[in-house]
């Protein structure tokens, strides 16, 4: 399925949204993970590498964040979060297309790190993306070209 996604570049004015987001998408996961499911550790995850955020726009409506670190040789997809009422439509999956197009057209790989907890790794997986090391807590997963 083809959506007419906008991006963003994330701004101050967005850390509510994104704290928001973060706690209904992640605080499942986070628990069942035995990782702190606090406020204040959510908005540390925000603002990691906050320069790399993107606001997802669907239909001029703020509906996710992709946070990603693009370098000469890998594209590091650091944060992928589709709001509840959006999952299961097939957006985090065109955005992960999208992705591996541009990798595969850059002669780039593309990495991620995903909870053990998060069904989300199913996705990662069926696009082709390979566990390559894993903790306590996450799969380091890598898409090779």
């Amino acid at each position: 399925m083809n959506f007419k996604l906008k991006y963003r570049k994330a701004e101050e004015s967005d850390i509510e949204f994104l704290l928001d987001l973060r706690m209904k998408t992640m605080t499942e996961h986070y628990a069942t993970s035995n990782l702190p499911t606090t406020k204040e550790y959510a908005l540390q995850r925000i603002l990691y590498q906050f320069e790399n955020a993107h606001i997802i726009i669907l239909n001029d409506n703020p509906m996710g964040l992709l946070k990603i670190n693009r370098t000469a040789d890998n594209i590091d997809i650091l944060q992928l979060q589709i709001h509840p009422d959006q999952q299961g439509l097939g957006i985090g999956k065109s955005i992960l297309e999208k992705i591996i197009r541009e990798s595969v057209s850059d002669q780039k790989s593309v990495s991620l790190s995903v909870l053990k907890t998060n069904r989300a790794q199913k996705l990662y997986s069926s696009l082709g993306f390979k566990i390559i090391d894993e903790d306590d807590h996450s799969y380091n997963m890598k898409f090779f070209n």
